[in-house]
């Protein structure tokens, strides 16, 4: 195992440049996602394992780039986030980020950064009051979110004009009923109440969920990056924990080619396989050839 283990990690090293060009690239992007995810880190000298996080950034599924990159660390503090963004330097990244409500990106958005919210998020708040509470507030939230969401399916495949325009003819209106009757209902409920709670996510942030609305390169919420990093969830049950910061880390960089790898189409085995041979004699200089989205296999002459 610790053999195993052992490759693994020096493929992470030799990867790592990849990764870097990989990430130069999409912080190019004007729209980005972000999300967390907590692993457990084996603490050196304890025999224990405390709480690190695999934070995640992909570009969007409007976006011409596919690539996801994985940032490993030892905590779910906000700085983690400002670093890998360039922040606070006049050279960070200024786009627009998609992300829940977790405190640890607020920084960012005082620092010149645009928040997009997540409207599964808010409309997950009243799921639960329906299907927790038979809640009647819920189900008719839901009957708006539902609404929003057609528009959603309709729009998906058209260019940003075309997305905006029809977004603003038609989601505007729902969106702006849907405020307009929240803040009636906030007024019937008692404080501290689960229904309040759930009203008041959205209200507090109804800018940011709506943001989406007058900007077709936006989406409606964060799926798109909690589905890339469902499979490190699914993967935590087998390999249970990362055995230090620098092998996360390691793991990070492996990860994110392989999901980047997984966008763009290919059979991650083979792409990785291909890129361990090539990069040695890869000149530095034009090492970003090997990028998922650029990669094309030399296969039987292909």
């Amino acid at each position: 195992r610790s053999t195993l283990a052992s490759w693994v990690g020096q493929c992470g090293v030799q990867l790592q440049p990849l990764v870097d060009a990989l990430k130069r690239e999409m912080l190019q992007s004007r729209v980005l996602h972000a999300d967390e995810t907590p692993v457990a880190m084996l603490k050196p000298g304890h025999g224990k394992t405390h709480r690190a996080y695999l934070w995640s950034y992909c570009t969007t599924s409007y976006s011409a780039l596919r690539a996801v990159v994985f940032d490993f660390a030892d905590s779910r503090g906000g700085q983690h986030a400002r670093a890998f963004l360039g922040l606070p330097s006049e050279d960070g990244w200024r786009g627009t980020l998609v992300c829940d409500d977790f405190g640890g990106y607020k920084a960012c958005f005082e620092l010149g950064v645009t928040e997009a919210g997540c409207l599964a998020h808010a409309r997950r708040k009243f799921h639960e009051l329906w299907a927790n509470h038979g809640s009647q507030v819920g189900e008719q939230a839901l009957k708006f979110f539902g609404e929003l969401y057609a528009v959603e399916r309709e729009v998906a495949e058209l260019e940003p004009e075309g997305r905006r325009r029809i977004r603003q003819e038609r989601s505007r209106k729902v969106a702006d009923a849907l405020q307009q009757w929240l803040a009636g209902q906030r007024q019937r409920v008692p404080d501290g109440s689960v229904t309040a709670r759930a009203i008041n996510y959205s209200l507090k942030r109804w800018n940011a969920l709506t943001r989406y609305i007058d900007d077709g390169d936006l989406p409606a919420d964060n799926n798109w990056v909690e589905n890339k990093i469902r499979p490190i969830a699914i993967g935590r049950s087998n390999w249970l924990f990362a055995g230090s910061l620098r092998a996360g880390q390691r793991a990070a960089a492996v990860m994110s080619l392989i999901q980047s790898a997984k966008l763009n189409g290919h059979e991650p085995h083979a792409y990785l396989s291909d890129v361990l041979d090539r990069l040695p004699t890869q000149p530095a200089s034009r090492v970003a050839e090997l990028l998922p989205h650029r990669w094309s296999a030399l296969v039987d002459g292909h």
